[in-house]
């Protein structure tokens, strides 16, 4: 059962299409109907298992070759190898399913989010039912406070408004009535005489029948975007890039080496087992540790600056990110109504016309009662007390009033009656659109004149700029001692209130700092163009082309147009949940890497879908359940320090992999050559795996590392070509001196096995430590220094790398005690590796910026 468009009928058309009645349906109906329809409750589509989300942690590449690694290790007897390897890839995953299996409880809030009770009327008796049992047909009724428990059209009302800005993330309340609507495609905040699922009621009361639950509601076809499944990150998808680089370089290297040595009649298990041993060698087994310690590291910087981070991979997302897409409310401007002016009809402020407004207020006379929940009197008051003396706005609050009218939404306005002398005073305040046509004369320039033709549209000029318009008119009985709403006519205009949500103190500076940072900011608001236009006016923020692109536009674009559309442009406006997500995955189609700021239920589909979704502590569950980080403080500023420490995370995780694919490449393509011209192996499975232990030690501290500040100036994109041109450039430098310490070695010094082998690992060990210093740093090397905790663990490695040579366990490895030749050859060749690494990495860097 379902009606396409339920706003188009009457209160009889729809109980005939619904087969109900004003008195409800009866309990054997409502049954047949959860029998036919279903619970009124968001499905679960494509939700992952627990173990599906377990096993999907370990399906990448590079987890394929640690496990791979891993298994190489065991079967050698490096059982330490092995351990480390697994304790690494263990972790690793146990983290990302922790992190992911939070994740999927988005939905689950969601769902928790649209369970509650509901009033419904069955068999002509109301009673209180699990709102999941509400069906298509019934009749409910919902009063201020409640939470509505599906989409129903609106059949009877007092005074009813809602709050939908979970929903549509409009920041005023929408009024409500039951007159049909004649609308094509309309979104949510533009059905005036229906409530939707999940939204609140702010005022009145209504009475209505359902026209849809389930996933059929808005909220529930929001719930479906949310459930499907979206593109991985770009990270995500980059380390997959990289594992599969990887991949194919470690199988190439394992299978030329072993069938070269085959060939060279080499003994088969010793030729497999060096090749295995080259395989891991060659594997950035720390990587996963490496990423895991910066991202926790920059998780912990972020704490505490009052940003929680849900997921740590979203820390290096957020540093790349180019693009970042917010709501304007409360993220750009604040979540409050201020009232900006109080202006005479000479356009000028007026504090008489504030002490007015003040006056025009429900509460008045209820001294030391003030409760004010209307907005708009909250703002007067705030006003009043900044302008008006203590004193005076006390005498004006404890003023008792001769009669209230209160406001109703019929006439849109109020009015208190005062009592001066011999006369009575009535000041009236409401709506511009509902004030000005109640007057005939206006108070301008110190008088009182008859309006004039084009008075009328006075109040527009201020409206078109993006301000709420109240006006304030007056007039004076001298008789009458019982007034009613029909006394509000033939006023005097006195003047407008003009109000506004207000930029963030900190906005103007922070959208500067974003786009200094290379991060272009989109606005995507489901308020009106006005009042965005007038925010982006005011904090300084130039839209492209001085346009403002509405949600009923983007209606009407293809994909491939609104790829187009949401590139160019950077405002959007009166736009529909689905129609961010849209603009989110538009935008990352397009190569860039996307971060979206939201907390509402409407925003939870584009949180989901960006590389990073931001939301704050105090936002709906599903918006935070959605979302990769939390803000404390919900503005700009905590998101510009994540990018500023996503940078540096990228950039220690940057320098982790450079150095280590470009070291580890160099040796063993080393190692691959030279076994096939010395008449032994230059290095036992067991040194090839010791050797990559002891390096890989400084390097899990990389993340503590400083980075150079030109680094942090623009977002970086995952180069693989320009990581593979440095590994191959920078391994070949390695291959250079590595040749060099093999022919002084053996055609010098005529070394046996041993000494041989033990001097080139040792060689090996330091030229890959002090390599980092130099490639740390796209600058000469002295004039970044390295942090001390680095600095630090590189000794320690160095003379570690020393230290098994001349231990008692030297033996269990194969390595002899040196003689001072050889450790004079591996100084020299070290050194001279640092200098010429050092000249050549300026070079490269001049010539490939990152």
């Amino acid at each position: 059962m379902s009606i396409e468009k339920p706003w188009e009928l009457s209160g009889e058309e729809l109980y005939r299409a619904f087969n109900s009645s004003p008195s409800g349906l009866s309990e054997e109906e409502a049954h047949k109907r959860i029998a036919e329809f279903g619970l009124n409750e968001l499905l679960e589509k494509d939700r992952r298992t627990t173990f599906s989300i377990f096993r999907s942690q370990f399906e990448s590449p590079l987890i394929y070759i640690l496990i791979f690694a891993t298994a190489i290790a065991f079967f050698l007897s490096d059982t330490i190898e092995a351990l480390v390897i697994l304790a690494i890839v263990a972790l690793n995953g146990g983290l990302g399913f922790f992190q992911e299996f939070k994740s999927e409880r988005a939905l689950q809030s969601l769902e928790r989010y649209v369970s509650f009770s509901a009033v419904v009327t069955r068999n002509g008796v109301k009673k209180d039912v699990d709102s999941r049992e509400v069906v298509p047909g019934d009749i409910i009724t919902v009063h201020v406070g409640d939470k509505i428990p599906a989409d129903f059209r609106i059949i009877s009302f007092e005074e009813f408004e809602t709050d939908e800005s979970v929903l549509t993330g409009e920041s005023f309340p929408v009024e409500k009535n039951n007159q049909t609507l004649t609308l094509k495609d309309p979104r949510p905040n533009e059905i005036t005489n229906m409530g939707f699922m999940g939204t609140i009621v702010k005022s009145g009361h209504a009475i209505g029948i359902v026209t849809a639950t389930g996933e059929k509601t808005f909220l529930g076809k929001t719930a479906v975007t949310l459930s499907a499944k979206v593109p991985q990150t770009n990270f995500e998808l980059n380390i997959r890039k990289f594992g599969n680089m990887l991949i194919a370089v470690t199988i190439l290297m394992t299978i030329f080496v072993f069938l070269v040595n085959a060939v060279l009649g080499r003994n088969l298990l010793t030729s497999f087992l060096f090749a295995l041993a080259l395989a891991v060698g060659i594997t950035p087994e720390a990587l996963p540790m490496v990423i895991t310690i910066a991202l926790s590291t920059g998780a912990l910087e972020l704490a505490k600056k009052k940003v929680i981070v849900k997921k740590l991979v979203s820390i290096e997302d957020l540093g790349n990110m180019d693009v970042l897409c917010a709501d304007k409310t409360g993220t750009l401007s604040e979540n409050k109504l201020i009232l900006g002016n109080a202006v005479s009809l000479d356009g000028k402020y007026s504090e008489d016309l504030l002490e007015k407004a003040v006056l025009c207020n429900s509460l008045l006379g209820k001294r030391g009662k003030l409760r004010i929940t209307n907005p708009f009197d909250e703002a007067i008051f705030e006003l009043a007390n900044e302008k008006i003396e203590k004193t005076q706005l006390d005498k004006l609050t404890a003023t008792i009033p001769h009669q209230i009218l209160d406001f109703d939404f019929e006439r849109r306005r109020m009015s208190v009656v005062l009592r001066e002398g011999g006369e009575f005073l009535l000041l009236t305040k409401g709506a511009a659109d509902f004030v000005v046509p109640a007057c005939s004369r206006k108070f301008k320039s110190g008088r009182e004149v008859g309006m004039e033709k084009g008075d009328e549209k006075l109040h527009e000029a201020y409206a078109s700029q993006g301000y709420s318009v109240l006006a304030l008119a007056v007039k004076r009985f001298w008789t009458k001692k019982t007034f009613t709403p029909e006394d509000e006519n033939n006023l005097t205009l006195l003047g407008f209130l003009l109000f506004t949500a207000p930029p963030k103190k900190t906005s103007i500076h922070t959208v500067s700092d974003l786009q200094k940072l290379g991060v272009e900011l989109k606005i995507l608001t489901g308020d009106g163009p006005i009042a965005t236009k007038k925010l982006c006016s005011d904090i300084g923020f130039v839209m492209r082309e001085n346009r403002i692109v509405l949600g009923s536009e983007l209606e009407q674009l293809g994909k491939t147009e609104l790829e187009e559309c949401a590139e160019k442009y950077n405002v959007f406006a009166r736009v529909t949940p689905e129609q961010k997500y849209a603009i989110v995955l538009a935008l990352r189609r397009r190569g860039h890497t996307v971060g979206f700021m939201g907390d509402g239920v409407n925003d939870a589909p584009a949180l989901r879908a960006a590389d990073v979704g931001i939301s704050v502590n105090n936002a709906v569950d599903v918006a935070k359940d959605a979302a990769d980080m939390l803000l404390f403080n919900k503005s700009l500023e905590g998101v510009l320090t994540g990018v500023k420490i996503g940078r540096k995370v990228f950039g220690n995780i940057t320098k982790y992999i450079l150095n280590t694919i470009s070291a580890n490449f160099g040796n063993m393509f080393t190692v691959a050559i030279s076994s096939l011209v010395l008449k032994f192996l230059p290095l036992l499975p067991s040194q090839i795996l010791l050797n990559n232990l002891v390096s890989d030690v400084p390097l899990l501290t990389v993340s503590t590392d400083n980075v150079d500040s030109v680094f942090l100036r623009k977002p970086k994109k995952w180069n693989l070509s320009l990581i593979s041109k440095f590994m191959v450039q920078f391994g070949f430098l390695s291959f250079i001196f590595d040749a060099l310490t093999i022919a002084l070695l053996i055609y010098w010094l005529q070394a046996p096995e041993d000494p041989f082998r033990t001097a080139w690992f040792l060689e090996s060990v330091l030229s890959e430590i002090i390599i980092t210093f130099a490639i740390r740093t796209q600058q000469p090397f002295y004039k970044s220094p390295p942090s001390f905790l680095l600095l630090l663990t590189s000794v320690f490695a160095s003379v570690l790398g020393i230290a098994v040579i001349y231990s008692p366990v030297a033996h269990l490895f194969g390595f002899v005690p040196l003689g001072i030749n050889y450790l004079i050859i591996v100084a020299i060749a070290v050194s001279l590796y640092f200098a010429l690494a050092e000249t050549c990495k300026l070079i490269f860097f001049r010539r490939n910026m990152m």
